[in-house]
């Protein structure tokens, strides 16, 4: 719940302070997220190697482009309820609750692996602050609605990468990004 101090002195028209200030609140952990997201897929990007190095490359680029598109949207949104949006690195470290993204150069199927981790992980939040702010902000929860889609299809590429032609996940049993580049390592 938001402090005094962080409510901000105007929202958008029928919020009010609190609720404008609950929302970019939601929405500033949406911010670390994304904003974290979009840095380790371009470090994903930077450190693929081995068969299939140029497709996943490649495939990355776009990613990286929209989850940076999205960040800017929702750090638009935390302003536009009357917030501060904070981009800082030392906010964002401060702010997340998950670990960095632990995989150096590694092969894209590792790389993939752990993403898949990454992706379930922030879809996962993502969609709890959509459930979160659906009763409070109808343009934030369409807002959030709408990174999900993109943020499924673009884990649904990565998958695309593990899954068997019977349909099974290679990381279906991994629980951490380590265990899933490790569990599509050996069944590549």
């Amino acid at each position: 719940m938001a402090t005094a101090k962080n409510v901000p002195t105007y929202t958008v028209p029928s919020l009010s302070n609190e609720d404008g200030a609950k929302v970019a609140e939601i929405l500033q952990d949406r911010l670390n997220a994304l904003t974290d997201l979009h840095l380790t897929l371009k470090h994903v990007h930077w450190n693929v190697v081995g068969p299939h190095f140029i497709a996943v490359h490649e495939m990355l680029d776009p990613q990286v482009d929209a989850v940076r598109l999205m960040a800017d949207d929702v750090a638009e949104r935390i302003a536009t309820l009357g917030g501060e949006p904070l981009g800082t690195p030392g906010a964002l470290v401060a702010g997340r609750t998950w670990d960095d993204y632990s995989l150096g150069r590694a092969t894209t199927i590792e790389h993939l692996g752990a993403l898949d981790e990454v992706y379930s992980g922030v879809i996962t939040a993502h969609r709890k602050a959509a459930e979160d702010t659906a009763a409070l902000d109808d343009v934030t929860n369409d807002l959030l609605i709408g990174n999900l889609r993109e943020l499924e299809q673009f884990h649904w590429f990565v998958r695309a990468h593990l899954e068997s032609s019977a349909g099974e996940l290679s990381t279906s049993k991994a629980t951490t990004e380590l265990d899933a580049a490790r569990a599509a390592k050996e069944t590549a």
